[in-house]
């Protein structure tokens, strides 16, 4: 039985919130999770693990997700859980921060790996090196990304309990003015078993169409190396795999004109198989690959393709 007795979830992302309850069902012996929205959504996080929902209300024009956090607040006050996990997202580690500071404590954060005796891991240094960490605190806070534990199926047979509880102001408001739609992405390489991802050795952004069509071919999602996706802007922030990007464990993992840096790797290096392709022979990456292809992409790539057009 783990020495882990009560962990509590936070997460204003769904997807991450899922993962989270998946994860902590690993850890302890009991999931909370703590939820803005309805009953449905409260169904879905049983489903995905939690065992007690504490149903805090839902967001509308006069509630913003981070005023919600003296209600988390005074819920972990009453019930001090060992652990709440919050989604490694920007509201996240914001309300992580506040929560840890208003006990006197501070955050374990971007945590990677959880063990039974209370102690973690998280990359330091870049993802150069491996820092041990556990919290000394009555309660521990954490923040833990997308990936960490994997995506999970939803278990329709569960049951678990839902518990309205009162929304507690905050003392200082911000006030929401205007909200607009941001065009992003609506790439989630957290959830996907198959990547393909391009880097520098792609000279041109017209040239990415070869590995899009690749990874069309064997239903796969589309990644990238930081360059491309905050130098060049060829493809969106959501795209980019590393050490301050998207961090996961596909089951296939594709690196085409990929030198293989430790900051990119750490994103990756959890991946089941990882195939590498690139020119030069000392490239990083081919210490870490799987198998590995020394040669010119604009050759290899074309190759590959027709060989899964034709089925030989």
């Amino acid at each position: 039985m783990s020495a882990i007795k009560n962990v509590w979830v936070f997460s204003d992302k769904q997807d991450i919130l899922a993962e989270l309850c998946a994860g902590a069902r690993q850890l302890g012996e009991k999931v909370t999770v703590l939820l803005i929205g309805n009953q449905s959504a409260a169904d879905e996080a049983i489903k995905a693990g939690a065992d007690h929902v504490y149903l805090m209300g839902e967001l509308d024009d006069s509630r913003m997700v981070e005023d919600f956090l003296p209600t988390i607040e005074k819920l972990v006050a009453e019930h001090n859980p060992d652990l709440v996990m919050f989604g490694n997202t920007k509201r996240g580690k914001l309300m992580a921060g506040k929560l840890a500071a208003k006990r006197g404590t501070s955050v374990l954060a971007d945590v990677i790996e959880f063990s039974e005796d209370g102690t973690c891991k998280r990359r330091v240094y870049g993802g150069a090196a491996i820092s041990t960490i556990k919290s000394n605190a009555e309660v521990a806070i954490a923040t833990v990304g997308g990936g960490v534990f994997g995506p999970q199926a939803l278990d329709e047979s569960r049951q678990g309990t839902t518990e309205n509880v009162d929304f507690v102001a905050t003392e200082s408001k911000v006030k929401c003015v205007e909200r607009r739609a941001k065009a992003g992405a609506t790439v989630n390489l957290s959830a996907a078993k198959r990547v393909v991802a391009v880097g520098r050795g792609f000279a041109d952004k017209e040239d990415l169409k070869m590995a899009e069509e690749l990874a069309e071919l064997i239903g796969a999602e589309i990644g990238c190396t930081r360059p491309l996706s905050e130098g060049l802007d060829w493809l969106p922030r959501e795209y980019y795999i590393g050490v301050s990007g998207v961090m996961f464990k596909p089951d296939l993992y594709i690196a085409l004109g990929i030198s293989g840096q430790i900051q990119h790797m750490v994103g990756c290096n959890q991946s089941q198989t990882i195939i590498a392709v690139n020119k030069d022979k000392a490239a990083p990456i081919f210490k870490q690959a799987d198998y590995g292809i020394v040669g010119d992409l604009y050759k290899v790539l074309p190759m590959l393709i027709e060989k899964l057009k034709s089925g030989k």
